[in-house]
C-alpha cells in the first residue's frame, strides 16, 4: 500500500497524474506535500508521524470490561455474554456444588443452572473497587426463589476479568 504511495506521489511530483490516487483525499494530500517540499524528507516526517498517531488509536480501542457489562449478562440470564468476562479460571459457588472452573466448564454449568432457574432480574445491592478490582453484591431474582449473588473482578493485564462468583439461596 505505502509502494502505491509513494509511486503516486512521484508521479504528482513529475507532472503525471495517477487515477487512483487523483480520486482519494488522502492520495492527494501527500501528492501535495510532496511537490510543495521538493525533497520528501518532509514527506516522511509527516507519514509517519501520521502511522504512528493512527496506531496509537487502534490500540486504544481495545475492549475494556467493566462491573456493569458482568451486571447487564445476569439481569438477561445470559452464560454465554457472562462467560465473556470470566478468567481462564473462575471460583464458582451454587448451591450444592463449589469449585474452581476453567472458563468453558464454569460456563456450561451457569447455562445447566440459568435453565433451571429462569432469571428475571437482577438488582445491585452494592458495588465497590479497591486497589484496582472491582466488587459486587446484588439479588438474582429467578422463578424458583432469589439468590444473594456476589462477584469479584480483578485487574489482569488491561481488563478487569471475573474471578469470583457465587450464588446463595436467600430464604
Amino acid at each position: 500500500m505505502f509502494g502505491l504511495v509513494w509511486e503516486a506521489a512521484k508521479v504528482r511530483q513529475c507532472g503525471g497524474s495517477s487515477n487512483f490516487w487523483r480520486h482519494s483525499y488522502f492520495g492527494i494530500f501527500l501528492a501535495n506535500l510532496a511537490v510543495k517540499s521538493k525533497n520528501c524528507t518532509f514527506m516522511k516526517k509527516y507519514l509517519g508521524f501520521a502511522i504512528v498517531a493512527v496506531s496509537l488509536v487502534l490500540v486504544s480501542f481495545a475492549p475494556l470490561y467493566s462491573i456493569d457489562d458482568v451486571v447487564a449478562a445476569m439481569r438477561t440470564g445470559n452464560a454465554t455474554q457472562l462467560s465473556k468476562y470470566f478468567d481462564s479460571r473462575v471460583d464458582l459457588s451454587l448451591p450444592g456444588k463449589s469449585d474452581n472452573y476453567s472458563k468453558s466448564q464454569a460456563e456450561m454449568i451457569l447455562k445447566d443452572f440459568f435453565a433451571n432457574n429462569m432469571v428475571k432480574n437482577f438488582i445491585v445491592k452494592h458495588k465497590g473497587e479497591q486497589n484496582g478490582s472491582q466488587f459486587c453484591i446484588g439479588l438474582l431474582q429467578t422463578k424458583n426463589g432469589n439468590f444473594r449473588t456476589k462477584f469479584f473482578m480483578k485487574q489482569k493485564g488491561d481488563q478487569q476479568v471475573v474471578q469470583e462468583l457465587g450464588f446463595e439461596v436467600m430464604e
